[in-house]
């Protein structure tokens, strides 16, 4: 299997840290309001990920943290007049709900910025004492330059640098590329106390924390956008490898930028779209689908068109499943002929790991499940064995899961009017009243509803 590194820029053959387990964190949200799409990109691929290493027979030790303390989180609790925990609680909910509806699999563990302040306390007090950190007037900073490999993720000069994001250059900073580890209490703020008066820690501290905690000074995987490389991720790799003497993570995963109509995604520009939002258009599984059909580090361009081609591409799949599970097919061994189609199948199963094994590309994994499909649609009628129709329905199914979608369609409820007449187009058709029948079919097409006469019988989906 090979990743592409971002540390090295280039693919690397995947090597455990620990035979037979991987250990995996990703960044998560700060939990100001929902999440956007934006933030659903690298929660879909990376679970995408952890879902292929648990395919393959990995144990995945996967984190994935919440920070619940932030200048937003503060904003929006001073504008409705309460505490910042009321706020980020609420959010915190939020994004699970919508992570459920995007088939996202809970984390071995969701840590909290707040519920992890004595770990930052500790780390901070270590650098301190090993020289990389120095306090003045309540406020910690990192020295930046005392890490000579600082630069070595984002590949940038330190010397060409200027402050970065969440950066704040003050004159009481020995350099301006020095960072902030913990930050004196404000008025009308949370605060913890600490040995420097109380504060709160900044961003960056957190997740060398809570990764080393939940899984261990040396981990395989940090993943997250490429928005994280720098500075969230450089700093995260100063901190921890100044801490812990080791390397931090041997791999460095980041899934590209989302545009929205080519265009960059801003609330100012009007273009900014929450995953509930688009919940309200189509099923979350759409979306998910949508994000794994091109390669996670590449830009993907959201747009209506391009929406609508996913929902269609992924009703193909589920209807190609539901016809395997409702073809009865004989009893008895495969045939020569039906062997022969296996082997195809298998050879297809091979492309689909194939795919996933070059650095998770799971654009040309789902173009191995519509070859499935294909074939299937094509070989497996109501004259085929049992045997075979049941396998290609499991290993279509086990394949889509691999990518996190769900095979089992909700079953719809058709009002009884339209139950009525599909059941009076029956006893049309039966009393050769074909006329009768034909007026039934265009009354349910104006309301939406699609016939389909089978061999298995008359089959319905909403247009």
């Amino acid at each position: 299997m090979k990743l592409y590194n971002t540390l090295t820029r280039k693919k690397e053959e995947f090597v455990p840290v620990e035979p037979g387990k991987v250990r995996m964190y990703v960044c998560g949200p700060t939990v100001y309001n929902y999440i956007h799409i934006g933030n659903a990109r690298p929660m879909i691929v990376f679970d995408t990920v952890r879902r292929y290493f648990e395919y393959k027979g990995y144990a995945v030790n996967y984190v994935s943290n919440f920070t619940d303390v932030d200048d937003k989180i503060i904003k929006k609790a001073n504008e409705e007049g309460v505490p910042a925990s009321v706020i980020s609680e609420r959010f915190i909910k939020e994004a699970q709900t919508d992570m459920a509806g995007l088939n996202v699999k809970e984390a071995t563990t969701h840590p909290k910025a707040t519920e992890e302040i004595d770990g930052m306390i500790d780390m901070i007090q270590t650098l301190m004492d090993k020289g990389y950190a120095y306090e003045v007037n309540g406020t910690v900073y990192y020295r930046t330059r005392k890490f000579s490999d600082y630069g070595k993720l984002s590949k940038k000069n330190i010397d060409d640098l200027t402050a970065g994001i969440r950066i704040a250059v003050s004159d009481e900073k020995e350099d301006s590329m020095d960072f902030v580890l913990w930050k004196p209490k404000k008025e009308g703020e949370p605060s913890w106390p600490s040995p420097w008066g109380d504060g709160r820690p900044g961003w960056h501290i957190e997740c060398s924390v809570m990764s080393k905690k939940y899984l261990g000074e040396e981990i395989d995987i940090h993943a997250g956008g490429e928005d994280l490389i720098f500075p969230h991720h450089e700093n995260e790799i100063a901190q921890s490898e100044a801490c812990n003497e080791k390397t931090f993570a041997k791999y460095w995963l980041h899934n590209g930028f989302l545009n929205i109509d080519n265009v960059k995604m801003s609330k100012s520009l009007g273009n900014f779209f929450t995953v509930r939002e688009i919940s309200e258009q189509y099923d979350l599984q759409v979306l998910r689908f949508f994000m794994l059909s091109a390669h996670y580090r590449s830009p993907l361009n959201f747009s209506a068109p391009l929406m609508e081609a996913s929902k269609n591409g992924l009703d193909r799949i589920l209807t190609a499943i539901d016809r395997l599970d409702e073809i009865q097919g004989k009893d008895g061994a495969m045939t020569a002929e039906e062997q022969s189609v296996m082997a195809q199948v298998n050879a297809l199963v091979e492309k689909f790991e194939a795919s996933m094994e070059d650095d998770f590309n799971t654009a040309d994994a789902i173009s191995a499940i519509f070859e499935l499909v294909k074939l299937a649609n094509i070989h497996v009628t109501a004259d085929s064995t049992k045997e075979m129709a049941e396998k290609i329905s499991g290993i279509i199914k086990k394949l889509c899961d691999v990518l996190g979608i769900i095979t089992v369609r909700e079953k719809e409820l058709l009002d009884e009017d339209i139950e009525n007449l599909i059941e009076e187009r029956q006893a049309a058709r039966k009393a050769k009243n074909f006329a009768r029948a034909d007026e039934i079919r265009d009354e349910l097409i104006a309301k939406g509803i699609l016939l389909e006469d089978t061999r298995e019988g008359v089959k319905w989906k909403r247009a």
